[in-house]
């Protein structure tokens, strides 16, 4: 996690939280209680808008103020009545942590469709809240959002540490991008916490002036590339994994064409009838490059991991693909504690992935 330094958040459990799914496409099988006990209850991290909602270690807190104040002063400035807001906040401060739904007067459902979706007064309420920086949350129940005041979610001895510039700041979320990513062109470092390219720029600028980072040349890019010094340069890579949507090494679309020469989108919002591949499909690191996708569901009540296709790419070894996706399905399986795996025939790995499952 302080590798990573952010993990996006999501509600969609298709097979868990994908939150829990990229330490998993990392690590293999582990305790996801483990990851909610360090996320959610020893005060090491905190949710904000980074890159967006995702947890980040509550150090991070300073280095994203300036975000908020930008909240404060554009986005958000206008949202709601500035009374009602008071009052949500006050309500917080005497009553809370609470739920939306707990609020005294959660007001009633806003008609219009924005950034959140369509929202009670209440539910605005808060968020403006949190996007501002008065208001943090944790999750509970069934990852139900519930908001306190920023003093009670963030340490104190966090909360006074002098606010950064915005400069320093950024400069910091930079260096912390290129040593999570390894080797980014200024659009990859930039995305990572949602920064403009035309403010990653000077910082680029600076920290290879102070040697954290050195101008690179990968082969094939037809853009700059910036490589953090202290970044370890594999000699191979033998990895095997399904990975997470909202993993790093794929989060940014353009990034993960250049590294891999694959395209991919969620399909989620697609209508069905127009879904290439699935609703909700994983892409399969193999060695160096990912080689197929695969559209996976947790059936709780059946206990088992629907495959409802499967694909390789046109360079991939059909059999060695089919071989590697099976393993680490089945591993997928056990981490969400399901009986087994159950294919379905779509898809040109159909077939391979049969013989070993």
């Amino acid at each position: 996690m302080q590798r990573l330094r952010v993990h996006q958040l999501d509600t969609i459990p298709v097979i868990c939280r994908p939150q829990h799914l990229v330490p998993f496409s990392r690590l293999g099988p582990y305790r996801q209680q483990l990851f909610d006990r360090v996320a959610y209850g020893d005060d090491e991290w905190f949710e904000s808008w980074a890159h967006e909602a995702a947890l980040v270690p509550m150090a991070d807190e300073p280095l994203l103020r300036w975000r908020q104040q930008d909240m404060a002063n554009g986005h958000w400035s206008g949202r709601g009545d500035p009374d009602y807001v008071e009052a949500v906040h006050h309500e917080l401060l005497t009553r809370g942590p609470l739920l939306a739904a707990e609020l005294l007067d959660a007001g009633v459902r806003e008609g219009i469709e924005h950034a959140w979706g369509g929202r009670s007064q209440g539910q605005l309420a808060l968020r403006k809240l949190f996007a501002v920086g008065r208001a943090g949350s944790r999750r509970v129940g069934n990852f139900a959002r519930q908001y306190d005041v920023i003093e009670r979610i963030v340490p104190p001895q966090i909360l006074a540490t002098p606010t950064p510039t915005r400069e320093d700041a950024q400069r910091q979320l930079v260096q912390q991008a290129a040593a999570a990513i390894g080797v980014g062109t200024c659009d990859d470092l930039a995305d990572y916490y949602r920064l403009r390219t035309k403010d990653a720029q000077p910082r680029i600028a600076e920290l290879i002036e102070d040697g954290v980072l050195e101008k690179v040349k990968v082969e094939g890019w037809h853009k700059p590339a910036y490589r953090h010094t202290a970044t370890r340069l594999a000699r191979r890579l033998d990895a095997s994994a399904v990975l997470s949507p909202f993993d790093p090494v794929v989060w940014y679309r353009p990034r993960c064409e250049r590294l891999f020469d694959f395209f991919y989108r969620i399909e989620i919002y697609v209508p069905e009838a127009k879904r290439q591949y699935g609703y909700y499909v994983l892409p399969y690191l193999q060695g160096e490059r990912i080689v197929g996708r695969v559209d996976v569901k947790a059936d709780r009540k059946a206990s088992e991991l629907q495959v409802k296709g499967a694909w390789h790419e046109a360079h991939a070894d059909p059999e060695a693909v089919a071989h590697g996706m099976a393993t680490e399905l089945m591993a997928l399986a056990q981490f969400q504690k399901l009986d087994g795996v159950i294919l379905w025939p779509k898809g040109n790995l159909a077939t391979a992935l049969a013989s070993y499952v």
